[in-house]
């Protein structure tokens, strides 16, 4: 039987191809279509989505079944004890998973518990009201973010040993790590925290730094990885920051919150807690600011390719075509600008954190 294969091209329209990947993964097959902007709609909202499996792509039978080409992932729920299975039993959401007597459903990118026939009950706002069991999966997000850790470890660990080995001039991928590693010490770590505290804080800058930009890089790839445009990541990352400049603060950045010098002491009381309040409102800033960048760079992106086949002619689509190959250069700047900001704004929090007492004229 002769099927129609719509596999994402890999080329210059690689970014093309982003639209399509995560957008099919849980589209199920219906007698009538939606039309086209609904469609597109839909593949947006998929794309930013989570999944507990790796999609690779997507092909249409001929039938007009959708048909996945993906790898399973772990599933780890607790239920009443233990469950681990393959995300396979639940087939894209499409199939009820039954594990030692219970049975879960995949919907809108949670898990429930229902029934054989995989029911789900709602309230009077039409929300899910089914039992949701804790959910510590292995899902497509959080598998990638193993495989970059890894990555990392494995560049720079080669990076040390021939370091160690006595080689003064890099060699292999350090020849490209070197020059940025140098830049974040030299031009972010020690004019903003200080020669003498920087070297406290040069593994998570230089951690946080490769990782955002690394895992914002393979956001724009088929794969259809989105990380960072999760606010669970963003918060995690946000929340290291914020416990770090904590921790290692010293009684002078304690002292300027709570009882700042050279202030009368009515305005002190007033001012203490606003100031305290700054402390959260930073790495507040720092999780919105990285989660809306890369989340509405994904969108524009996307409804910009969507129009391409809204269009369906040489001039529209071609407009289109230009202006997201435009927007998808714009993109890889982004991917680095956003790792960069969130580095150069925690060495500002480490630095007033650490800062050193001067005498007040």
């Amino acid at each position: 039987m002769r099927r129609k294969i719509s596999l994402k091209p890999i080329t210059l329209l690689l970014f093309l191809s982003t639209f399509f990947f995560y957008g099919q993964e849980e589209v199920e097959h219906i007698e009538a279509k939606p039309d086209k902007k609904t469609e597109i709609k839909e593949y947006i909202q998929h794309h930013l989505k989570d999944s507990y499996d790796f999609s690779l792509f997507s092909y249409e039978a001929e039938s007009g079944e959708v048909k996945h080409i993906s790898f399973p992932l772990p599933v780890i729920l607790w239920d009443g004890g233990l469950r681990i299975f393959s995300s396979s039993k639940l087939h894209h959401g499409e199939a009820v998973a039954e594990v030692d007597g219970n049975f879960y459903k995949s919907y809108h990118g949670k898990i429930y518990k229902t029934d054989a026939s995989g029911t789900i009950d709602y309230n009077e706002e039409h929300h899910p009201i089914n039992e949701k069991p804790l959910d510590f999966s292995i899902t497509k997000n959080v598998f990638t973010i193993f495989i970059i850790g890894f990555l990392m470890f494995a560049m720079f660990a080669s990076m040390a040993k021939k370091y160690k080995r006595g080689n003064a001039i890099p060699v292999g991928v350090g020849r490209f790590l070197e020059p940025i590693v140098l830049y974040i010490r030299d031009d972010i770590a020690i004019p903003n925290i200080g020669k003498k505290h920087y070297k406290r804080y040069m593994s998570f800058l230089l951690t946080v730094f490769f990782f955002i930009w690394i895992i914002n890089l393979l956001g724009l790839t088929p794969l259809g990885v989105n990380v960072t445009n999760n606010i669970a990541v963003t918060l995690a990352l946000a929340l290291l920051t914020y416990i770090i400049t904590t921790f290692t603060a010293n009684k002078n950045y304690w002292g300027h919150i709570f009882w700042m010098p050279g202030v009368p002491w009515p305005m002190k009381i007033i001012l203490a807690p606003i100031e305290l309040l700054g402390t959260l409102i930073k790495p507040f800033s720092l999780l919105i600011r990285l989660y809306a960048n890369i989340t509405a760079g994904h969108i524009v992106l996307m409804s910009i390719i969507g129009l391409m086949f809204i269009f369906k002619n040489w001039l529209g689509s071609s407009l289109s075509f230009g202006l997201a190959f435009a927007l998808s250069l714009l993109e890889l700047l982004v991917a680095a600008l956003q790792a960069y900001i969130f580095t150069m704004l925690s060495a500002l929090y480490f630095g007033s954190a650490v800062e050193e007492h001067h005498a007040d004229h």
